[in-house]
């Protein structure tokens, strides 16, 4: 039970750093640097859901 809940935060994570990254970038609120380390996040949360999934 609990691990499908920290799947489902990371999942959430995942999606939560790809809209703000387009939200702030349209509001020309967004460093450059700081889309990146977002997008990183987003992207690592996503990896491990997955790998988390896959059982690895």
């Amino acid at each position: 039970m609990s691990g499908s809940i920290v799947t489902l935060v990371l999942k959430a994570v995942t999606l939560a750093m790809g809209v703000a990254v387009v939200v702030l970038s349209v509001l020309n609120r967004l460093d450059p640097n700081t889309g990146l380390i977002l997008l990183g996040i987003g992207l690592t949360s996503g990896g491990i859901a997955l790998l988390r999934r896959q059982g690895g």
